[in-house]
């Protein structure tokens, strides 16, 4: 069983940066991918950013150029980088590690985008 904590979140004005952190723990290889979603209230969960154990990335059409996925293999430790950060990017931010045995989430962070 694997156990993901996320951290970094809070109220950031339009324009602002935020760095998110996810820790993974337990039963965890470090060959499989890691992501971030989020949930605008309202919303379904959506598709952020993710990224293999080699570096490569995927991203929302909505965050390119904006955030950044890194990944820090020897930390079992996934980070989102957001800059530029916008009204639309508010909500709850989940980490995800996806293995062959089914999807791992975090509990959440929450990012509120306000002046």
């Amino acid at each position: 069983q694997v156990q993901l904590a996320e951290s970094g979140g809070g109220l950031v004005q339009p324009g602002g940066s935020l760095r998110l952190s996810c820790t993974a723990s337990g039963s965890i290889f470090s060959i499989y991918p890691m992501g971030w979603y989020r949930q605008a209230p309202g919303k379904q969960r959506e598709l952020v950013a993710t990224i293999t154990f080699g570096g490569s990335t995927n991203y929302a059409d909505s965050v390119k150029g904006r955030l950044a996925i890194l990944r820090d293999n020897a930390r079992n430790t996934v980070y989102l980088q957001m800059n530029s950060l916008k009204a639309d990017d508010t909500g709850v931010y989940y980490c995800n590690y996806q293995s062959p045995t089914g999807a791992s989430w975090g509990q959440g962070t929450q990012v509120t985008v306000s002046s």
